[in-house]
């Protein structure tokens, strides 16, 4: 499967798959060496789990978007691989059609996630995320723009959607988030969210 996935990827103009790796430490050896823009990371490897490999890794390359990729659809799983710093969450029966447009969403500033799994994720916050909560000290440090941008962010819009919301770039959107990640020591959107909500 991993094979399929970098020929399906190789076969896509400015697209290229530089690596690929049977297991998390592996991955966790080679990718700062060799680091991608974006990471397609199994959940479930032998030894350290897809989640761990993240959390390991989301540290040292802030910048190298993750998107997991799993046969299962259960909610645990949906949010340890969020927390860890996963930018989108799919599943392997998803076409290659799903596969190639998820990754140009996520160079977007997007957050892809199969319809099955986006329905999880809604119905969760649905049901229990909270009104913000001001007083964080880390919240404290933060510009006003980057508030405004944190707003807009654990609100659920993509970073197109931020820059058109505030008449600004894609680009200075990033460049905001990673300021806005660094104060906050945080290192993906559900982190970032987590702080603005005072969980």
């Amino acid at each position: 499967m991993r094979g399929g996935f970098a020929k399906i990827i190789n076969r896509v103009s400015g697209f290229r798959c530089i690596a690929e790796y049977g297991s998390a430490e592996a991955a966790i050896e080679g990718i700062p060496a060799n680091p991608s823009d974006i990471v397609l990371m199994d959940i479930n490897l032998p030894g350290l789990s897809g989640v761990d490999c993240v959390c390991k890794l989301k540290p040292l390359l802030p910048a190298v978007d993750f998107v997991m990729l799993t046969m299962f659809g259960d909610r645990d799983r949906i949010f340890d691989a969020l927390r860890a710093g996963a930018v989108g969450y799919l599943l392997k029966s998803d076409t290659s059609v799903v596969l190639i447009d998820a990754i140009r969403q996520v160079r977007a500033g997007g957050s892809p996630m199969s319809p099955e799994i986006a329905r999880h994720v809604i119905l969760y916050f649905r049901h229990s995320a909270p009104e913000p909560k001001p007083g964080d000290a880390a919240l404290e440090t933060l510009r006003e723009r980057e508030r405004e941008i944190l707003k807009l962010l654990a609100g659920g819009l993509q970073y197109r959607e931020i820059g058109s919301s505030l008449n600004i770039s894609i680009d200075t959107v990033r460049s905001h988030i990673r300021n806005i990640y660094e104060k906050l020591q945080v290192h993906s959107r559900a982190e970032a969210s987590a702080k603005f909500f005072g969980r």
